[in-house]
């Protein structure tokens, strides 16, 4: 009996030898992954939640950047930053309601002149279509159609007034992120000096010194690139409405301030979504007229594009259209509406980082040869043709 007991194993001892196999960094190592996987799942989990708070403070910074330099010029001849602040606020609240209420009596009165003149032009449409297509239509089919599209808008128009309480949810969060916007803005800009030195004072002295040099990079070719655009709108507000006002086009001012922002702030289809506007309110009244504007846009971008432009953003940041319409494509892309409204100022920004940390070199082109030896090569060429080589001479 006693034999047999001595020949089973010893449970006891495989476990401690189980035991002793595993390596005592195993335990720790799964710990900390399994830490490591529910931080990023909960920071993935906090962003989503985060994510317009996040989208507001971006908006904010960069917002903040473009008109610092405007309240350091106030503040260094004297003003208050909080109160240069307000001011450079008021200046372009006034400057975005201005553009809003005239653009919208624009369209009030491009509305109210087409629905006086609608049944001249349902007589003039009515007539070209029967005389380019041999049709026979009167003015009751066109009253028909026009009936059926009346109770079709009339449906969607109940359909979209069913959901008054989504769009009127939709416009309450917009109101209160513009507001959170403005919030964050002021104290960007009102309180940037102290923000920086916050920012600065938990890290060593060699990182604040390029913590420093990137924000003032930020702030200068930011604010920069706006306000070079702004110039060149108005520059271009200007010229247009002399030449609408020359050629008596209707709502010039309107129409040449419509021309002058879209054309500067909407980067390479901005030009031609600003010119179509003047166009077809003035082919709208004279064909002619219309082709005197298009030749006075085409001409005045040609200008700009040589001569303005060149000496305006030579001091603060010029982008070529290219990159600017693939950043609005790419930021659009990634960030919707917010990411193409911030593209210009990030690309504007990572191009001044470019050339303020990378080194550029001179490109080495090989020499020319010199003319001599060109010419003697030449001849010799020639030389070599005329020589009749044996047997290929005649048929």
């Amino acid at each position: 009996m006693s034999e047999e007991q001595d020949d089973r194993p010893d449970d006891t001892s495989d476990r401690r030898d189980v035991t002793t196999m595993i390596p005592p960094w195993l335990p720790r190592a799964y710990l900390l992954a399994a830490a490591v996987v529910a931080g990023v799942v909960v920071s993935f989990w906090a962003l989503q939640k985060l994510q317009s708070l996040i989208t507001v403070v971006v908006v904010s910074l960069f917002l903040a950047f473009a008109i610092e330099p405007a309240v350091n010029w106030l503040a260094a001849r004297g003003w208050r930053r909080a109160p240069a602040t307000g001011l450079v606020f008021v200046l372009v609240l006034v400057v975005l309601v201005g553009f809003v209420w005239t653009m919208g009596e624009l369209v009030v009165d491009q509305v109210s002149t087409l629905v006086d003149n609608a049944p001249q032009y349902a007589g003039n449409l009515v007539d070209w279509v029967n005389s380019t297509f041999n049709q026979d239509l009167s003015g009751d089919d066109l009253t028909r159609w026009a009936t059926e599209a009346s109770s079709s808008l009339q449906s969607y128009s109940l359909g979209l007034a069913g959901d008054v309480w989504g769009i009127g949810t939709t416009a309450l969060g917009v109101l209160f992120q513009s507001l959170g916007v403005l919030l964050f803005t002021y104290y960007f800009a009102a309180d940037g000096p102290r923000f920086r030195h916050a920012v600065c004072s938990v890290l060593p002295p060699a990182r604040q010194r390029h913590v420093l040099r990137a924000w003032d990079i930020a702030v200068e070719k930011t604010g920069g690139y706006l306000y070079s655009r702004a110039l060149l709108a108005l520059c271009s507000t200007l010229a247009h409405y002399a030449a609408m006002r020359v050629l008596g086009i209707p709502a010039a001012f309107a129409l040449a301030l419509w021309v002058g922002v879209v054309s500067q702030f909407i980067p390479t289809v901005g030009t031609y979504l600003a010119g179509a506007l003047p166009v077809i309110v003035a082919l709208a009244q004279n064909p002619r007229t219309a082709l005197w504007i298009l030749g006075f846009i085409v001409l005045y971008q040609q200008f700009e594009n040589y001569v303005l432009q060149p000496r305006i953003t030579a001091t603060t940041l010029d982008m070529h259209p290219a990159v600017a319409f693939g950043a609005v494509l790419g930021g659009a892309a990634l960030f919707g509406a917010t990411g193409a409204l911030l593209a210009i100022p990030v690309t504007a920004t990572g191009q001044a980082f470019i050339g303020a940390y990378i080194r550029r070199y001179d490109v080495e082109l090989p020499p020319e040869q010199p003319e001599r030896q060109r010419r003697e090569r030449k001849s010799l060429k020639d030389r070599v043709k005329s020589v009749k080589l044996p047997g290929r001479s005649g048929k």
